[in-house]
């Protein structure tokens, strides 16, 4: 690891634990702890595990009129947006691309919004290009843990009980052990769980204060991805990127029906026509039949030979106990159950186009 790569604010920590540290879009993170990937992902399907996504970009917008003129960069309804609502949207380009994907949160007098680590430095610069008058603040005092797991509630609630009154996709300022933190309840894994954005100072006392719950467990990059592709949630620079429209990424209800009519965003015209008259290409599941598992680039085939699409995601799902898979495939062989073959080390493999999610999504309503 160079010396350019940034620790986060829960490095020692990480160090202390035993994580196998690796360089990801520039910061030392851990990719696992010594359980292993398969122990850290089963348990946060079963209790509670903690995230560091400190490397997560988190920003300020402060100003008159800041939701409608965030609406001008992105297809989601930001102007109807309730204080303590959060909401998953993305950062489009003029032919209809995602520049980023991120959740941005009304937190009354200003929007709160959460952005992507590798695309930071681009989103901070395009936002302060393209909304007048806005004060847009890099928070970089702050670190930012995900738990997440079915246990998560009782393992936050225990510092914090009034987060119990939250539901999914709300946020809040609260109080834990005296420290006046946003927690969010949201997350990257299909589970229940919460974002904890958290001043650096206090960060190590309260995560080791969370990790003391007995059922909850450290987890790394390694777990997060296995947990993300099994919920079906988009990676960007993978499933997703500037060469990808919503429409082709199946992201249509994340476009609410007033922006979806009126437009008024990048590459609203592009994206409008695809959702009246559809894509060439739409992202599916992938199941593989054997035990061996495709990876991002791989080619996917008709069991004629015929290229009909690629790998962007895949590995092995744990809960699924199987090998899975997310890409893009010619629209005429997106139904479930399509037979189709992936190119993988130059052998065929066998596979099937799945729904996605793998697993079910068992976040709190």
């Amino acid at each position: 690891m160079t010396d350019s790569v940034r620790q986060t604010p829960l490095h020692k920590l990480h160090v202390e634990l035993g994580a196998k540290l690796v360089d990801f879009a520039g910061w030392s993170l851990p990719i696992n702890y010594p359980g292993g990937i398969m122990e850290e992902h089963k348990h946060c399907r079963s209790k509670a595990s903690l995230f560091d996504v400190s490397h997560m970009g988190q920003v300020t917008l402060k100003g008159d009129q800041v939701a409608d003129q965030l609406e001008s960069l992105v297809p989601s309804d930001i102007t109807s947006l309730p204080e303590g609502k959060a909401r998953y949207t993305f950062f489009t380009n003029d032919n209809g691309g995602i520049m980023d994907d991120l959740i941005v949160s009304n937190a009354g007098d200003h929007l709160f919004v959460v952005v992507n680590a590798s695309m930071r430095d681009q989103d901070i610069a395009h936002m302060r290009k393209h909304l007048s008058g806005i004060e847009v603040t890099e928070i970089m005092d702050h670190a930012l843990v995900a738990v997440q797991g079915p246990g998560s509630e009782a393992v936050v609630a225990g510092l914090c009980p009034v987060v119990s009154e939250l539901g999914f996709m709300q946020t809040m300022v609260a109080e834990i052990m005296g420290v006046t933190c946003r927690v969010s309840r949201l997350g990257y894994t299909g589970e229940d769980g919460f974002e904890i954005s958290i001043p650096e100072k206090d960060a190590i006392q309260i995560t080791s204060a969370l990790l003391d719950h007995d059922q909850c467990l450290p987890a790394g990059l390694g777990a997060r991805d296995s947990l993300r592709m099994e919920a079906g949630l988009c990676l960007y620079g993978n499933d997703i990127d500037q060469h990808t429209t919503p429409i082709e990424a199946s992201l249509l209800w994340a476009i609410q029906k007033r922006r979806r009519e009126d437009g008024g965003f990048p590459g609203a015209e592009k994206i409008q026509n695809q959702i009246a008259g559809g894509t060439q290409r739409k992202l599916v599941g992938i199941k593989p039949k054997g035990r061996a598992p495709a990876r991002n680039g791989a080619e996917l085939q008709t069991p004629g030979g015929d290229v009909i699409g690629v790998v962007t995601s895949g590995g092995y799902g744990p809960s699924v106990g199987a090998p899975i898979a997310m890409g893009y495939v010619d629209t005429r062989h997106a139904e479930p159950d399509t037979e189709l073959h992936i190119l993988v080390r130059g052998k065929l493999l066998e596979a099937v186009v799945a729904e996605l999610p793998f697993v079910s999504r068992n976040y709190k309503r």
